[in-house]
C-alpha cells in the first residue's frame, strides 16, 4: 500500500503544478501502460499515442482518479485500454514482443536449424496473439506479460474474476490451437531422441 499512497501524493502535487511528481509518475508507468498497448495494437506509434494520451490526461484532470474505486496503476491500464479500444479498428500486427525475443533460446552453435525453428516459433507465436479477438488478448497480455492478478484486470476492464477467467481460457485454447504443429513436432523430435 506504500506505493499506492506515494502514488496518490505524487497525483496530489502533480495536480498542484509540481512537474517533478508527474514526471515521477510518468516514469513509474509509462513503459508498462506503452507495452500493453503495443501488445494491444501492435504499432509502435499507436502505443506511443495511447501512452501519451494516458498521461495528457491524467495530468488534465487528476481529480477524475478516484482512489477508492482504484489504484493509480489500475486507472492508468483502464485509461490506455480505453484508448486502445478507440482504435481497435487499426489493429495490425505485432512486430515483436520484446519478452519473447529476449526469451533465453536453446544456444547451440552446432545446430543452425534449431535457431531457425527458434525464430519460426517465435513468428508464429507473435502471430498467433494478434489473431486473437481483441479482449480475449488484452486478458491474456494483462495476465501473462504485464502480471497483473485476476481482480486487477477484472478492475481495468469492468467484468467480474470469472468472466477474465474465462477469456484466458478461450484465449490459451486458441493458442494451443494454433500452434499445435509445432508442439506436436517438439513432441516428435523428442520421442525420436530417446529412442
Amino acid at each position: 500500500m506504500a506505493n499506492q499512497e506515494t502514488d496518490e501524493r505524487l497525483l496530489e502535487e502533480a495536480a498542484n503544478g509540481n512537474t517533478e511528481a508527474f514526471q515521477i509518475l510518468y516514469e513509474r508507468y509509462r513503459d508498462p501502460i506503452f507495452r500493453f498497448a503495443y501488445r494491444m495494437l501492435g504499432s509502435t506509434e499507436a502505443a506511443e499515442d495511447v501512452a501519451h494520451d494516458c498521461f495528457l490526461g491524467l495530468l488534465k484532470e487528476p481529480r477524475r482518479f478516484d482512489r477508492e474505486k482504484a489504484s493509480l496503476r489500475t486507472y492508468l491500464y483502464a485509461a490506455a485500454r480505453n484508448q486502445a479500444a478507440k482504435r481497435y479498428q487499426t489493429f495490425g500486427r505485432e512486430a515483436a514482443l520484446d519478452d519473447l525475443t529476449s526469451e533465453p533460446r536453446l544456444a547451440d552453435r552446432h545446430q543452425p536449424i534449431r535457431q531457425v525453428l527458434d525464430g519460426e516459433l517465435t513468428e508464429e507465436v507473435r502471430n498467433a496473439i494478434a489473431d486473437l479477438p481483441p479482449l480475449q488478448r488484452e486478458a491474456l497480455v494483462l495476465f501473462e506479460y504485464e502480471e497483473l492478478s485476476l481482480a486487477e484486470i477484472a478492475a481495468i476492464v469492468g467484468v467480474d474474476s470469472n468472466t477474465v477467467k474465462a477469456r484466458l481460457f478461450r484465449a490459451r485454447d486458441k493458442l494451443r490451437a494454433s500452434l499445435d504443429r509445432y508442439f506436436r513436432i517438439g513432441r516428435e523430435a523428442a520421442t525420436v531422441r530417446r529412442a
